[in-house]
């Protein structure tokens, strides 16, 4: 059995439908933010703030590779801009973009301090950021779905690609 991965813009609902998409699909959940807390037990604005963003992005690609196998794993935000995390993603499993509009991922986002991204930019250049980042996501990623649909609609599409990538039904 092979992972899932789903990326999108910080606030798309990854952890959120991939809660839901794991439960569906008798998978384990990992939030990949969280699992970078807990293992490095630092926060993210402190890893930011101490060590830099890129080093941020070379956990996230450690991460990644730890957490491979029967799982469905939200990806932050900029796990999967990186070419050879998305590589290794598309190798071991099934990555998915939750492709949300800009405005409702910046209403989810706007009053969260812990999210560094956020915190050090204006609305403005977060929407730069999220179109920059939207054309890496589809490159990146091996199917789309409407961020906008229903938590159910969502969860049942992706259950649906995993089924069929896994061999198990067709769509």
């Amino acid at each position: 059995m092979s992972s899932v991965y789903l990326c999108g813009f910080m606030g798309c609902g990854k952890s959120h439908v991939g809660r839901q998409l794991a439960a569906a699909l008798g998978k384990e959940f990992i939030d990949l933010d969280r699992y970078i807390i807990n293992s490095e037990r630092m926060t993210i604005p402190f890893i930011f703030e101490k060590f830099g963003e890129s080093h941020f992005r070379k956990l996230e690609a450690k991460y990644i590779r730890e957490l491979s196998g029967n799982k469905v794993v939200a990806t932050g935000g900029g796990a999967l801009i990186n070419d050879e995390t998305a590589e290794f993603a598309r190798q071991s499993g099934l990555s998915v973009y939750i492709n949300t509009p800009f405005e409702v991922c910046y209403n989810r986002i706007k009053d969260d301090s812990n999210r560094p991204l956020v915190v050090n930019n204006s609305k403005k250049k977060l929407r730069e950021l999220y179109k920059n980042r939207a054309k890496i996501y589809r490159r990146n990623s091996m199917y789309m779905v409407n961020g906008s649909a229903t938590d159910t609609v969502i969860v049942e599409e992706i259950a649906k690609l995993t089924r069929y990538f896994e061999g198990n039904n067709k769509l």
